[in-house]
């Protein structure tokens, strides 16, 4: 991973909120197009720079913006090479149902999705007779991000941005849309400025395991011998009420508070399952025959890999290492089921004790 995405929810009404909807319209009939047409292409460009030349001028007919035409092309393309990497039909995926427009240049500033002082944005808008406007947008923005947005102002920091609209509607007469911006930052530079521990003594290890409702962290020493477990909850976010912005904040907590336990309890290194790789496909992009969000399985898997990742990624600011292992009997086996009897754990902690082991064991 060597990226990390802040998302910044705004609501908004009147104009802006119909200039945007035109936007993400436009950039959403534009990307089926170019997947219809890349689907009876025979052979697809092999190179970035093929694909450009291959598909702008079509895409440009409909969304007349330079930068959001390659933010179509590199999607599409993402949704190919995804599609190879998985083994799976790429004439036969369907776009998934989102609104959504991006602007994928590493760039300072962002030229269609532009931060100015005061945390506004200034994007760049298409109406549907195709003819450009600009808005002004103030995101709500967390105490830690507007650390990291002033730093990415001051340090001029290159980086992407794109518009996700999550719902809208009428209200009282008036058209109204929310959404959030997305700023996508080099990692390197999230970790100069989010850490919280520069060094860590520690000499303990910890297997983690996670759950749909809990993260279960067993803490082992270097023989592999027991010494913590500590579950933590997070069951609201289970539930079909509770929003999904809202139950990634909420386990996001939860990260935290397992990270800063292990850091304090005198844990250097944490091991993880290894997620399936699921590339672009677990976003918002794409369905594909079985890889539809009511397959509970696939559900459960893509959340599961999505807060390992959300694990690796914030390890670092605790100044704690982290390695993955195979998750393979790490949950029905036979040395599974002494451990819940000979240290009295539950199925997730037991899990999570063999994950530790598993890990010692590679290192």
């Amino acid at each position: 991973m060597s990226y990390v995405t802040l998302c910044l929810p705004f609501n908004v009404d009147g104009v802006e909120a119909k200039r945007l909807l035109s936007t993400t319209w436009l950039f959403k009939i534009a990307t089926h197009r170019m997947l219809y047409i890349a689907k009876q292409c025979p052979v697809l460009p092999a190179t970035d720079i093929g694909w450009k030349n291959t598909f702008r001028k079509v895409i440009y007919e409909v969304i007349p913006n330079r930068r959001y035409v390659d933010g179509v092309i590199v999607l599409v393309q993402g949704i190919y090479e995804s599609c190879r990497q998985l083994g799976l039909d790429f004439k036969e995926v369907e776009l998934g149902d989102w609104l959504m427009f991006q602007q994928v240049e590493k760039e300072y500033p962002v030229r269609n999705i532009t931060i100015k002082q005061g945390y506004k944005f200034h994007i760049t808008t298409i109406d549907y007779n195709g003819e450009p406007s600009r808005v002004v947008i103030k995101p709500t923005v967390s105490k830690n991000y507007r650390k990291l947005l002033d730093r990415l102002l001051e340090e001029r920091q290159r980086h992407v941005a794109r518009v996700v609209l999550r719902d809208y509607g009428v209200r009282k007469g008036r058209l109204w849309v929310h959404g959030e911006i997305q700023v996508t930052i080099p990692i390197n530079f999230y970790y100069r400025h989010m850490t919280r521990y520069r060094g860590n003594n520690g000499r303990l290890y910890g297997g983690v395991d996670i759950n749909v409702d809990r993260i279960n962290l067993a803490i082992v020493d270097k023989e592999g011998k027991l010494r913590d477990v500590k579950t933590f909850w997070f069951e609201e976010t289970s539930r079909k009420s509770c929003p999904r912005r809202r139950a990634r904040s909420i386990i996001g907590m939860a990260v935290h508070d397992m990270l800063r336990y292990a850091y304090h309890h005198g844990v250097k290194t944490l091991f993880l399952e290894n997620p399936e790789v699921l590339g672009r496909l677990k976003l918002l992009w794409i369905r594909n025959g079985s890889r539809l969000h009511e397959n509970y399985n696939y559900r459960v898997s893509v959340f599961r890999s999505s807060t390992i990742e959300m694990v690796a990624m914030k390890a670092p600011l605790y100044a704690i290492e982290v390695h993955y292992v195979d998750p393979r009997e790490t949950t029905h086996s036979v040395m599974h089921n002494e451990v819940m009897k000979r240290y009295g754990l539950d199925r997730h902690l037991a899990s999570a004790y063999l994950i530790a082991l598993k890990g010692l064991k590679q290192l």
